[in-house]
């Protein structure tokens, strides 16, 4: 029997990149599905836009896109990428931050399959009555949007795949192959990764940014509250002891983010970074990434089963 993630989207290995606004483009998503996986481009900004429409200039493989949906208060605007993404021949998305009942028919219409990230069981039904075709699960140990009471991947997985029968990909505290065992033993089909991509060679993040993350240890994220029901998990710095402390950010706004990303200057801003990070030391092709965390999935397998001895 074959893997049934990698049936729903056509790729070779279920491996997911995560939609790292501004950092996930064309060029790092190529890769990623070059690499056997699945990439996925940001449309949240221009520039993510922009390269949705010249991604198969750059591979041949299955390539998916994310739709924020909260980036997208007006009806309007989600159905102009809609069309653009039908235009450009992606007809895999991911959907996040958000309700998926509002557009999950509006993209199957568009012959496009739907992922949609979830953080709890109550999120999970709201998605699978929506008829999206797959979830991913997504702890609170994950970099990004989080509400600060969401349960662990290690809690959230196994519950979710005991109580629906979809595709699921298992997202937050996931970076090599023994992560994913173990995702996989706890019911995933496949993981996605961000923080791991966000350290690829083809990720335009800049180099002291990568550098920071490679010298980052198991604590070096905090939950960051932006209202009274969510928060953001990033990587503790200057900007986020001031948002904790509830003092006014002069790092919130996406021109400050970008030069966070791209000059390199930590105080800028705040960066999304799951606590993962503390096991991530080195920057590799995402082609190698995806190998490697295929195969050492593979091996951990084979070790665990070793070590629990004769039946």
């Amino acid at each position: 029997m074959g893997n049934r993630l990698c049936e729903l989207l056509g790729i070779e290995i279920p491996i997911v990149q995560a939609p790292m606004t501004f950092l996930a483009n064309a060029t790092l998503a190529a890769a990623v599905s070059n690499g056997g996986g699945l990439g996925v481009i940001e449309t949240a900004s221009p520039s993510g836009r922009d390269d949705v429409a010249r991604v198969h200039t750059m591979t041949d493989k299955p390539v998916a896109a994310n739709i924020a949906l909260q980036m997208w208060p007006d009806l309007d605007g989600v159905l102009g990428v809609i069309d653009l993404l039908s235009e450009a021949g992606i007809r895999l998305v991911t959907t996040s931050a958000g309700d998926p009942r509002k557009f999950t028919e509006r993209l199957h219409a568009a012959g496009i399959t739907v992922l949609h990230v979830i953080g709890s069981l109550n999120t999970a039904r709201k998605a699978i009555d929506a008829g999206v075709d797959g979830l991913i699960v997504e702890g609170v140990e994950g970099g990004g949007f989080k509400n600060e009471r969401g349960p662990s991947t290690m809690v959230l997985l196994p519950l979710v795949a005991e109580t629906f029968d979809v595709p699921l990909v298992a997202a937050g505290g996931i970076c090599d192959g023994r992560s994913m065992a173990a995702a996989m033993t706890l019911g995933a089909d496949g993981v996605q990764m961000g923080t791991r991509f966000l350290m690829a060679a083809e990720c335009p993040a800049h180099p002291g940014l990568k550098q920071a993350i490679a010298g980052a240890n198991e604590v070096a994220t905090r939950l960051v509250p932006l209202t009274a029901r969510s928060s953001m998990r990033v990587l503790d710095g200057v900007e986020a002891e001031r948002i904790a402390n509830g003092q006014v950010s002069g790092g919130s706004g996406l021109t400050t983010v970008q030069r966070l990303y791209f000059e390199g200057d930590l105080d800028a801003s705040v960066c999304n970074l799951g606590q993962v990070a503390g096991r991530i030391d080195s920057v590799q092709p995402a082609a190698s990434i995806v190998a490697d965390t295929w195969r050492g999935c593979a091996e951990a397998l084979a070790m665990a089963a070793s070590r629990r001895g004769p039946s």
